[in-house]
């Protein structure tokens, strides 16, 4: 078999969850009982690719600036048109995003992953010319079977496109931290216990409500500090909403680092807290749990789906609720081991190998 991942994760990100899901897998699929894994990506800004790889875009990594992937995609979605579509010897093609341009060879079935179905379900958090939706609803009708990430993306996927769910299988992500598969190996120096927030602070990721909730506990404005990892740093509206709440400025920091510096961060956090409104999936929770920190998330859309039983659950449109479980975390510990305990236990069902596995299964019932 011949599978052919298209450019557009490795246009848009130099890290992410998408990105990562496509290099891991095309790398665990390449040389597996001799299927071919090749991506194409004559430009890309991503990151993760190092040389040692089995399979790497033939292309050319060019440094981020302003711009860059909106400029990287259109390039190569007019290189994909001119020198993948006319391909005969592509059994599979794979598309990573989402576009309106078919560029998929006609000896191939197309396959296109749903990640999450977040735009339609908070319309009103992205502009109205976001071509997200319009891209997404294209790609899934034209495909001829669609991955998802969750049982909750399908059942969304399927509710708000009209999609027959024969044409919709379910593959859950694996999780890791490059050059990390277990402890972290540099310990984090600092003077207060904290607790742990990763990745964007948009919206739907609910960051004013965690800000909300520790800002109404003594306990924990007194005796911890609030660390926020990657999203960027810190907005003039998010530093007005913690004047506003009344919390310290040095008292929640913003930091940033590789996956190696990441690792640390949830090897040293008392706590890690997940608070988003909506996931497709949801990989922090899985990452923390590997590193023996204990989670308190949300309990809505795929989280509970994927946490299982070993975190602590909240409502996370209500702040006395996530700042009661961040409490009851961090002051209890027996609860604190049995979270932990039963992460331990919770990430083994979660791997990347087990990912690449199940995709090539569905490839398989794709072709025959």
């Amino acid at each position: 078999m011949r599978i052919l991942f298209d450019y557009q994760a490795f246009s848009m990100q130099q890290y992410g969850g998408v990105s990562r899901y496509i290099y891991e897998i095309a790398n665990l699929i390449a040389g597996n009982d001799g299927h071919e894994t090749e991506i194409f990506s004559p430009l890309y800004i991503n990151e993760y690719f190092r040389g040692d790889e089995r399979v790497r875009p033939r292309g050319i990594k060019i440094p981020r600036f302003p711009g860059a992937g909106r400029i990287v995609g259109l390039l190569n979605s007019v290189a994909a048109r001119l020198l993948v579509r006319p391909r005969r010897d592509v059994d599979i093609y794979h598309e990573t995003y989402f576009s309106r341009v078919d560029c998929c060879p006609a000896s191939a079935k197309r396959i296109v992953t749903v990640y999450d179905m977040i735009h339609e379900k908070f319309s009103d958090h992205y502009s109205s010319s976001d071509p997200t939706r319009g891209n997404k609803a294209a790609a899934v009708r034209r495909a001829d079977h669609v991955i998802c990430i969750s049982e909750q993306t399908k059942r969304d996927l399927i509710e708000l496109l009209d999609v027959d769910p024969a044409k919709v299988s379910v593959v859950y992500l694996g999780f890791t931290l490059t050059g990390h598969g277990g402890r972290a190996q540099k310990p984090i120096v600092s003077s207060r216990p904290y607790l742990l927030y990763v990745g964007s602070r948009i919206r739907y990721k609910n960051f004013e409500g965690l800000l909300q909730a520790y800002a109404s506990s003594p306990r924990l404005r007194e005796d911890f500090d609030l660390v926020c990892f990657g999203g960027g740093a810190f907005t003039a509206k998010e530093l007005e909403l913690a004047q506003r709440y009344g919390l310290l400025r040095e008292r929640i920091r913003q930091v940033s680092g590789d996956d190696a510096t990441l690792a640390a961060y949830y090897s040293a956090a008392s706590v890690f807290v997940y608070p988003s409104l909506y996931e497709g999936f949801g990989i922090p929770p899985l990452e923390a749990m590997s590193f023996d920190c204990p989670v308190v998330c949300s309990n809505v859309s795929s989280i509970p789906e994927v946490v299982g039983d070993a975190a602590e659950m909240c409502e996370p449109n209500d702040p006395d609720s996530m700042r009661t479980s961040i409490e009851r975390v961090t002051s209890d510990d027996a609860v604190r081991q049995a979270l932990i305990e039963r992460g331990r236990q919770r990430i083994r069902l979660f791997s990347w190998e087990r990912c690449a596995q199940e995709t090539l299964e569905v490839y398989r019932r794709v072709l025959s």
